[in-house]
């Protein structure tokens, strides 16, 4: 497994909001919103391409085109990252995976899958925080099931137990992360982290 943490100055500027407690929800969705483009740009440094011939103003040349992409947000935080996948790539499919977290053990609870055929795509997970794992790799197996072979994990923050978890379960799937934080306390959360990611995006502290 390749774990790629995003070393870009408006990654560490974006990142910094997030992390700000006193950030208000819509500047908070705007931060999660401007992060998520350079996960988005890193994610997608080597997808595939098809080649077709272009006409300019000049001449005929040789222009590419994205093959198919799929993104697919972990509900709730996920929808955070959303928007940016949709404006940066042109012609993506999105797929929802739906996953609440039993506070008591941690592990995932499912509630809702929708999932188009993800055969010959690229398949982006956005799940923001990889804390134990359980929801991202819950998540993989799920697209898995739906065909995929080529998956990247778009992650605001992760820690290592997480990573741990993917290695083990998952050690073809990339994950591009803006920071890989230091442990998780005891009622499983990140830290430092930035607390809950879906309730400081929609406001339900």
């Amino acid at each position: 497994m390749n774990l790629t943490v995003i070393d870009h100055p408006l990654t560490r500027h974006y990142l910094t909001v997030l992390r700000d407690k006193n950030t208000p929800p819509p500047l908070f969705r705007e931060a999660a919103k401007g992060l998520t483009y350079t996960l988005v740009l890193e994610a997608t440094k080597r997808i595939p391409l098809e080649e077709f011939e272009v006409e300019t103003p000049m001449e005929t040349t040789t222009g590419y085109r994205v093959s198919k992409v799929v993104a697919v947000p972990v509900l709730r935080a996920g929808l955070g990252m959303l928007n940016a996948v949709l404006e940066t790539i042109p012609n993506v499919k999105v797929g929802f995976a739906g996953v609440a977290r039993d506070e008591a053990t941690a592990l995932p609870q499912e509630y809702y899958s929708k999932l188009p055929d993800l055969s010959d795509a690229t398949v982006l997970i956005c799940e923001p925080m990889l804390a134990t794992g359980g929801s991202l790799s819950w998540a993989v197996d799920k697209v898995k099931s739906s065909g995929a072979t080529n998956v990247t994990a778009l992650c605001v923050v992760t820690a290592p137990p997480g990573v741990k978890k993917m290695y083990e379960d998952h050690p073809d799937v990339h994950i591009v992360t803006a920071s890989h934080d230091r442990e998780l306390n005891e009622n499983y959360y990140i830290v430092p982290g930035l607390g809950d990611m879906g309730d400081r995006l929609f406001g339900t502290l």
